[in-house]
């Protein structure tokens, strides 16, 4: 086992996944329900995502669900991955992360991205046209800027309480969402979906054009990405089915929907047709998943390769038990505090 796996934070990224035969509402109470599982086995931080108008996600409000997490808990940090800035004013984003600090000090975390909705019936209703995300570096700036009471674009204008507050801010690389984060000075959040080549070049760019702010004096990379973890390789891998098919579906029907049981998603799968199949099949590899061991070897080579800070970890599956079985393996490789691995962190640092 590599041993800067033993040396990185890791935290968990939920986006409440829907299930098929349970109302939405249950997909937020496992969300918090996880949250206190994380935080039992000591993962850094657990953030909500935000997803508008989407069947299979109850996720569509972050900051409120954020506070329903930081109160549900009480030492790990809780933040979102992310606010999609294009969909709101900045103004109101510093007021409910203010709020948010105030009421849950040093726990608190501001991840941001670029996304707009995904149809334009959903940007319409949202006020953002499909080239919203291109003022995203403007946006972002001002919004910063509430809280270090430097933002220029609206003059006396100030953000209470959020002003004199420092919540660590997080980008998100979608697009030119690395660009945007070295040249605001912010941590960056990324992913492989691209693939493993284009991520290093994108972190590389990233920390050659870092510019240090009142907010990170250094560049800090956090690296995303689905993990499972079994008894064996197949019971891993079955964790993946539920997702995959959603997402296939979604590719060819236009409609992300509920997770269905992994023996539903797998026999429904075998009946596809071709273009939807390879869609399915994609959506398997490149994802990270074994027994404890291998994804132990796996996860070595990708901090070595990445010189990640931090691995932010999504799992969604159908079945509950598998699920909260693979976090605590995770927590196990990792060798965090709840998992017997005597690591422990402060909960006011970044």
């Amino acid at each position: 086992m590599s041993s800067t796996i033993r040396t990185t934070r890791f935290s968990v990224l939920d986006r409440s996944r829907t299930r098929q035969g349970h109302p939405q509402a249950d997909a937020l109470r496992d969300t918090v329900a996880l949250a206190r599982h994380a935080e039992r086995l000591g993962y850094h931080r657990f953030w909500v995502s935000e997803h508008h108008s989407v069947p299979g996600v109850a996720g569509s409000a972050p900051t409120v669900l954020a506070a329903a997490v930081a109160a549900a808990t009480s030492v790990i940090r809780v933040g979102t991955g992310g606010v999609m800035l294009p969909n709101h004013r900045p103004l109101v984003v510093a007021e409910q992360f203010g709020v948010l600090e105030s009421l849950f000090p040093g726990r608190i975390d501001m991840g941001l991205g670029r996304s707009v909705g995904f149809t334009g019936g959903i940007r319409r209703a949202l006020g953002a046209d499909k080239d919203a995300a291109e003022d995203f570096g403007d946006r972002l700036a001002e919004l910063t800027g509430y809280f270090t009471g430097t933002q220029r674009s609206h003059p006396q204008v100030h953000a209470w309480p959020a002003e004199g507050l420092r919540v660590p801010a997080f980008v998100l690389a979608t697009g030119a969402g690395a660009q945007s984060a070295a040249e605001a000075g912010l941590a960056l959040v990324i992913g492989d979906v691209r693939g493993r080549q284009r991520m290093r070049e994108a972190i590389d760019g990233y920390r050659a054009a870092f510019r240090p702010s009142a907010l990170w004096d250094r560049p800090y990379v956090v690296v995303s990405g689905t993990v499972a973890v079994a008894g064996s390789a197949a019971e891993a891998r079955r964790l993946l089915l539920p997702e995959a098919y959603a997402l296939a579906h979604s590719r060819t029907h236009g409609v992300f929907p509920p997770l269905r049981p992994a023996a539903e998603a797998e026999a429904a799968a075998g009946a596809m047709p071709e273009r939807e199949r390879g869609f399915y099949d994609a959506a398997l590899r490149g994802q990270l998943y074994g027994t404890d061991e291998e994804v132990a070897d796996a996860l070595g080579t990708l901090i070595e390769e990445t010189a990640a800070d931090e691995v932010l970890v999504t799992t969604s599956t159908y079945e509950r038990a598998p699920l909260l079985e693979s976090y605590e393996r995770l927590a196990g490789v990792a060798g965090l505090a709840g998992a017997g691995g005597g690591r422990r962190e402060a909960a006011d640092r970044r």
